[in-house]
């Protein structure tokens, strides 16, 4: 049964060339033994399915799932800065090897700001990369952010940023979710790492940043924000193009457990377009309601501001 699901991906992959004289070249064997394993005569070895594979790029974990357990992959645990700027690139990997047209989709189910708009080298960033390097690492010794000095982000992160603006994007936002680096700033502050000038600074860019995506929502009509009300967010990042789906669920904060089961991924999609069905699109709302959501969130920010 695995053979013949193996040939067919095989064959859906060759179109009209032929299938015996794939294989043959592929495997290095003649167009005879080549039959053999067409017509089931013979068996692939482990070697030879594992060749095969690769070559045409094809995932023998869906030979393995069924309708309760999936396959899913894992990006690597992010414990130093290193680390972080290997997730950026495998990130960047994933992004690049899906097929991106007109109808693809990327949805964001932004419990914090997507991350795709802090990979650069700005105050913001590196005191997220501070944030994230103190709650990932338990060996991490809690320094002054100051004396904190990351490995500068590389080129790699600015085309994945351009990637993902480029890519019709459908986020979900609400007030909670510029939360969690405003309580990151205060915390850090209160306890002394954190000085007030550069946690003016760093307030100052996020206000920068809201008004950014807020004018992005405005002129930008392949990017839609949408207000949701009703449920908690997640982080959760899906990708659709018709063709091909990726689910990225997030774990340990910062990795992604990573899915193309075509089920799984039908139901995700179900799903986020149940939530826009119950979400106020901040798009086509009107200036009243677009400016009251952000409003909130630069309010926030000044309230801060004021605090420190």
């Amino acid at each position: 049964m695995y053979q013949e699901l193996l040939l067919k991906e095989i064959r859906n992959k060759i179109g009209d060339k032929s299938l015996n004289d794939e294989l043959a070249n592929v495997l290095n064997i003649s167009y005879d033994a080549a039959h053999r394993r067409t017509s089931m005569k013979s068996k692939f070895s482990l070697e030879e399915s594992l060749q095969l594979a690769k070559f045409y790029n094809i995932s023998l974990d869906k030979f393995l799932e069924n309708e309760s357990n999936l396959l899913v992959k894992k990006t690597k645990a992010v414990n130093k800065t290193e680390d972080l700027h290997s997730f950026f690139d495998n990130t960047l990997d994933i992004l690049s090897s899906i097929q991106f047209s007109e109808d693809s989709v990327i949805y964001y189910s932004a419990k914090d700001i997507p991350f795709f708009y802090t990979v650069s080298d700005t105050l913001l960033s590196r005191f997220k990369i501070y944030v994230w390097m103190n709650l990932l690492n338990s060996k991490q010794v809690f320094i002054p952010f100051q004396d904190f000095q990351p490995q500068q982000f590389n080129s790699k992160t600015k085309i994945l940023r351009e990637i993902y603006e480029e890519q019709n994007v459908i986020e979900l936002w609400n007030d909670m979710t510029i939360s969690s680096i405003l309580l990151q700033i205060s915390f850090y502050f209160e306890i002394g790492l954190l000085k007030k000038e550069d946690a003016v600074n760093i307030l100052s860019e996020l206000d920068d940043l809201i008004h950014y995506i807020e004018n992005k929502t405005e002129t930008n009509p392949r990017f839609q924000i949408y207000q949701n009300e009703l449920v908690h967010l997640s982080n959760d990042i899906f990708i659709n193009n018709g063709q091909q789906s990726t689910l990225a669920i997030p774990c340990n904060m910062f990795g992604y457990l990573l899915m193309n089961d075509s089920k799984t991924c039908k139901e995700t999609l179900n799903y986020f377009e149940h939530q826009i069905k119950n979400c106020k699109s901040l798009n086509t709302a009107g200036n009243r309601d677009r400016k009251l959501f952000f409003n909130r969130m630069y309010q926030q920010i000044e309230n801060l501001k004021q605090k420190l």
